[in-house]
């Protein structure tokens, strides 16, 4: 779920009318909190089965938003549903006249998630640098990633990490652009976009492109909040390797400071044994400084991921903190 989750806007929650809330929803819903996913619509499904109860909606409501208390979610919506009958699904169910809400289609169609992005903190990271063969090119040097975050435009005053150098964009080339020629005046999250600056500027795959007044976290000491997914559990000391936007890195697991009970969402300080679906927060180190936001504030600069040296398994989704 981590995985396809972190670039969601809207989590669907599935809830047995006839059992309530059990441990999958306690986990299901933490894990979309833990990713910050906006917008959650609880489906109360199997409404057939307790004769379209409003009695047994009500409660199962009142159950989840004790829950939803205790995590960070914003926006959350109930819908009472028979996914097999269809009631509430794409039309409104004569089974449930007290229900005077929206349908499931109508809620995926009409939340709105263009708010979601960041468009503040201005993040690129670049992904390769474009130097064409052809003579009438040779002084063409373009830069290629997907923005994290924010708007970039033509004349704005940027630096690049990790050198610190600054420079003016020149031009900005979307990602089907058929020649130089073919610019836009803005380009903004999650756009695929190439950059041209006005100066010859030593940048590489790995570096980022930022506004020269707003400038990320640049460290090698990184907490988070880690998904474990790996069959072997994670190793205290150990050495893995690091994939966080475009830069590689590796890393040692500096601590293991807790470890996540998805029931009680209390913290198990004294448990260091991280398995598979275990959820922990820990400290690397890495080798090479990232840049990076807390997730909170950028779900791709705040992301990171951990990977087994030896079998190339990726074993840990990490949320920075």
């Amino acid at each position: 779920m981590v995985t396809g989750a972190s670039t969601a806007n809207l989590a669907l929650i599935l809830v047995d009318a006839r059992k309530g809330i059990l441990e999958q929803t306690n986990r299901h819903s933490f894990i979309a909190s833990l990713l910050q996913i906006p917008h959650i619509i609880v489906c109360i499904n199997k409404m057939d089965l307790v004769d379209y109860s409003q009695e047994v909606f009500d409660r199962t409501v009142s159950e989840y938003k004790k829950l939803s208390s205790r995590l960070d979610v914003k926006d959350v919506h109930f819908i009472p549903i028979s996914a097999l009958k269809g009631d509430n699904v794409v039309d409104k169910s004569e089974n449930m006249p007290w229900y005077q809400g929206s349908t499931l289609m109508y809620l995926l169609e009409n939340i709105h998630i263009s708010s979601d992005e960041n468009h503040i903190d201005c993040r690129f990271p670049v992904q390769y640098v474009i130097r064409p063969q052809a003579t009438e090119f040779h002084d063409f040097r373009g830069y290629a990633g997907r923005i994290a975050s924010g708007v970039f435009k033509p004349g704005d005053t940027v630096k690049i990490l990790p050198s610190g150098f600054t420079s003016r964009i020149k031009s900005i080339l979307p990602l089907h652009a058929l020649n130089v020629t073919d610019t836009i005046e803005e380009a903004f999250s999650p756009m695929s976009v190439t950059m041209t600056l006005d100066t010859d500027v030593d940048i590489s795959r790995g570096d980022m492109i930022v506004r020269e007044n707003n400038n990320p976290t640049v460290s090698q000491d990184i907490d988070m909040m880690i998904c474990w997914m790996s069959e072997k559990p994670m190793m205290a000391n150990g050495k893995y390797a690091v994939k966080h936007t475009s830069k590689d890195a590796r890393c040692i697991i500096k601590e293991i400071r807790y470890k996540v009970d998805i029931n009680s969402l209390h913290r198990l300080e004294n448990d260091k044994n991280i398995g598979m679906n275990d959820i922990a927060r820990i400290q690397i180190r890495t080798t090479l400084p990232l840049f990076f936001d807390s997730y909170r504030k950028n779900r791709i600069t705040g992301s990171i991921i951990l990977i087994d040296e030896a079998t190339n398994e990726t074993v840990g989704a990490g949320m920075i903190i």
